[in-house]
């Protein structure tokens, strides 16, 4: 049996009194694409914070990669790409200088790098922006350019914090489609989002409330588990006062 991309057990980070994670277990495997599902303020940037590499958790265990996240957090960044919640390039540079600087940052050498900006440009649909500055594209193309800059490197692990925030509809499908063709080719793909209908896009997700874990599994098995037609259903009745633990 393959190991598994990421394992956490009773991860927790506390800042102070507040408990911004509490004792969450996960696994997910490659290929696998997993939703952290959440209200703003539930924990899921905290957790992918901590998976990355960027931020050290206040307890228990987590394995990212094969790698321990307390003594192996700069090996780890080297293994994984990440997506954050902000748009985190360098408007002031080209669509290909961000491209071209990223390449660099992950260690490519010059054919490796020009190979794959040519790539992932003609699959992102970014040729024909590769001149305009980062900051003055739309946002959908800015999401597309800080996903493909997330995947020079080819990681075997993604984590997306929120890679849809602010975008239209048309444009968050066309993002999932990205997503899914790199689930496909074996990545495994961790997201958080607060759109509940983005959660049938994933084969697991788990729905995270005041730092805990509420609910994790397959989308169709939560709404037969909670009898709703709908994510957003499961979403609502997981969250109401006497459903959290």
């Amino acid at each position: 049996m393959n190991s598994p991309a990421l394992r956490t057990r009773e991860l927790s980070r506390r800042f102070g009194r507040f408990v911004a994670v509490d004792r969450v277990s996960i696994e997910v495997a490659q290929g696998e694409i997993f939703g952290f599902l959440g209200a703003n303020g539930a924990g899921k940037t905290t957790m992918i914070r901590m998976l990355c590499g960027l931020l050290r958790p206040s307890g228990g265990e987590a394995r990212v990669a094969g790698l321990d996240v307390y003594k192996e957090s700069e090996a780890i960044k080297r293994r994984i790409g990440y997506m954050s919640q902000r748009f985190s390039l360098y408007e002031d540079l080209s669509v290909a200088e961000n491209l071209e600087f990223f390449g660099g940052v992950y260690g490519l050498d010059r054919a490796h790098r020009r190979r794959r900006q040519e790539e992932i440009c003609a699959e992102f649909g970014l040729e024909a922006h590769l001149g305009a500055l980062a900051g003055a594209v739309p946002l959908g193309f800015r999401q597309r350019l800080a996903l493909a800059c997330a995947l020079l490197h080819q990681p075997p692990i993604l984590f997306l914090d929120e890679p849809t925030s602010g975008v239209d509809p048309q444009a968050r499908r066309s993002f999932w489609g990205l997503i899914q063709r790199e689930a496909q080719r074996g990545a495994a793909v961790l997201v958080t989002t607060h759109f509940m209908e983005e959660a049938e896009y994933c084969h697991r997700v788990s729905i995270m409330a005041a730092g805990k874990l509420v609910a994790l599994g397959a989308p169709g098995e939560l709404k037969a588990q909670h009898a709703q037609p709908t994510m957003q259903g499961v979403f609502i009745s997981l969250l109401k006062p006497e459903a959290v633990p």
